[in-house]
Formats: C-alpha cells, sequence, structure tokens
C-alpha cells in the first residue's frame, strides 16, 4: 500500500522519518509532505495512487474524496474530523481514523489559562502596566477556588478539565448525554444543561461538533446564565450563538469570556462579533498546540496507520 502524509505534523521531521519507517519496513511506501495546502486540485495530485492519507485540521473536501478511487483510510492526526467529507467517505466507503486524546491535557490547561485571565485580568494587566505615562489603575479579580464549575460534555477532556477544576478547589457540576462512571467516583453531580446554565458561575463547553450539538448553546441557554458567570469554549465555536454571547457580554448579562474557537478558522473577520465582545480573552484555536500534544499526536496518527496495514484498523470513527 501507499501511505502520503499531505501536510506537516508540527514535529521534527527526523520524528517524521523515524516515524515512517515503521511503515517502509513493512513493504509500503511512505510520501511526505513537509508543507501544507488547500488547494482541492494539488489535494488530490497529493492524494492520486494512495491507500491511506494522513491529515491533521486541513479541510479535505468532497471533490478531493471523490476524485480518488484507490483511497481506503483518511487517516485524521486531529480529535475532530468535521474538516472532512463525511457524506462523501460514505458514498465511497473509505475510513475515517482520528487521534483522540492526543491533546487532552493541553486543552484542559488552556481552559484553565483562560479563566485565570478573565478573572485575574492578565493580558489587560499586562497592557496597562506598559502605559507608564497613563497607568490606568488596579484590577480586581476573583478566585477559582469555592466556585462551581460547569463542565458541559464529559469527554476525556471534559473530564481532565473537571479534575483540574477540582484541584484549584472548584464544585463541578455537569451535563451529559449519559452519566460517565469515571465523573460520579470524581464527585461530579450530573444536572439537566438548563441547570448547568444557571448555576455556574464558570462554564466549560467540551461536546463535539456534530448535526445534535451545533448551536446546542443557544441564546435562550446563554439567557439563563448568572450575570457574575463566564464562560469558556475551547471546543468548537459552532456549539454555541456567538453572536448572542458577544451582545449579551457587551449588555453586561454575561460576566466575560475566554474562547478559542470560533464559527470559522482564524483568520476571524474584523466584523466578528466576539472580537469587541467586553471582558473577553480569544486565542486563535490553538488549545490543541503545545510541544507535548504534538509528539503525542505524531505517535498515535503513526500507530492508526501501523494497524490499518496489520489488518487491525483502531480508532475508526465512521
Amino acid at each position: 500500500m501507499k501511505v502520503t502524509l499531505l501536510e506537516p505534523l508540527r514535529v521534527p521531521e527526523a520524528l517524521i522519518q523515524s516515524l515512517g519507517q515503521g511503515i517502509t519496513e513493512r513493504g509500503h511506501e511512505f510520501e511526505y509532505y513537509s508543507d501544507k495546502t488547500t488547494d482541492p486540485a494539488e489535494l488530490i495530485k497529493r492524494s492520486q495512487g494512495a491507500d491511506i492519507v494522513m491529515i491533521a485540521n486541513n479541510p479535505y473536501p468532497a471533490e478531493v474524496i471523490e476524485a480518488l478511487d484507490q483511497l481506503k483510510l483518511i487517516n485524521v492526526a486531529f480529535t475532530g474530523v468535521d474538516h472532512v467529507d463525511a457524506s462523501a467517505t460514505k458514498a465511497k466507503n473509505i475510513a475515517i481514523a482520528n487521534a483522540a486524546g492526543y491533546s487532552n491535557q493541553a486543552v484542559a490547561e488552556l481552559v484553565i489559562g483562560l479563566t485565570l485571565d478573565v478573572y485575574r485580568s492578565m493580558t489587560q494587566g499586562d497592557s496597562d502596566i506598559r502605559q507608564a505615562d497613563n497607568f490606568p489603575g488596579l484590577i480586581q479579580g476573583r478566585e477559582i477556588k469555592g466556585k462551581t464549575v460547569g463542565i458541559i460534555g464529559t469527554g476525556k477532556i471534559g473530564l481532565m478539565t473537571a479534575q483540574l477544576f477540582k484541584a484549584f478547589g472548584a464544585n463541578v457540576i455537569a451535563y451529559n448525554r449519559s452519566e460517565k462512571a469515571e465523573a460520579l467516583e470524581m464527585g461530579i453531580e450530573y444536572k439537566s444543561l438548563d441547570e448547568v446554565m444557571a448555576e455556574s458561575d464558570i462554564i466549560s463547553i467540551h461536546l463535539p461538533l456534530n448535526d445534535s450539538t451545533r448551536g446546542t448553546i443557544s441564546k435562550e441557554k446563554l439567557e439563563l446564565m448568572k450575570e457574575s458567570a463566564i464562560l469558556i469554549n475551547c471546543a468548537r465555536g459552532p456549539i454555541i450563538d456567538n453572536e448572542a454571547l458577544a451582545h449579551l457580554l457587551n449588555a453586561g448579562k454575561i460576566a466575560g469570556a475566554g474562547i478559542d474557537v470560533f464559527d470559522m478558522e482564524p483568520p476571524i473577520p474584523s466584523d466578528y462579533p466576539l472580537l469587541s465582545a467586553k471582558n473577553t480573552v480569544l486565542t486563535p484555536h490553538v488549545a490543541y498546540l503545545t510541544d507535548e500534544a504534538m509528539v503525542l499526536r505524531a505517535h498515535i496518527a503513526f500507530e492508526n496507520t501501523l494497524a490499518y496495514l496489520d489488518g487491525k484498523p483502531q480508532n475508526i470513527v465512521n
């Protein structure tokens, strides 16, 4: 079989070559592209003849998939696979694998970081202290200890985030379609979505993006929040009505937000509502992006490839 890695994985090339040896030692062909492209024609060209393509978070649209007759597996070195056209893969019986788990710690830590920044105004403080001739004054913050944190989605990342919040002394409640034994063992109390939205001081979103979760945190749900509450989203942008969120932030109906994901990938249009929302800390979809997570991701992605080549597919999500 031929395996083609279509884009870099943000790790040293020496690691890619080392991991690729597992493919060639099994008698298969391995090809690697060290630059990223979003051009469908170029993606088709790079993918021609491949039985397995490996990608990260680069879009892999229907027109590319439909042009390939040999492709058997799209191995996504990412947790979410919503950037791969699912209907096209189903029509051609192409499997999709993902690298779930590589960024659990990284995402959970950024949730904490955004919470601390919103609570303690660190980004604003950095800007203020640099205005030596016009220092605006001190900003009084808040503490995580004793707050009620609502985790919406108790998958691996949600539970890791809950664990970190509990280490700060927070009380954790959660909403999920089904209760997880691991969460209950951690002392997490499950409640309805409305109850979590209404009772939490800090809300952290950890749902995957699909047809059933898109728009879950609607204007009506956001309006249930306390005026003193903050919302953190390091999951997927379209899970939330972000226009309503910006409006409620500007109206003082929600105290603050830390947002890493949007309705589109950066760069964000200048008129996007969250860019001008009050008390908001924004990061450019980097929750997953740490040195450690990238190395782990590469290992998981190549393990998925080797498992498929060995006739034992793993982490198949469709």
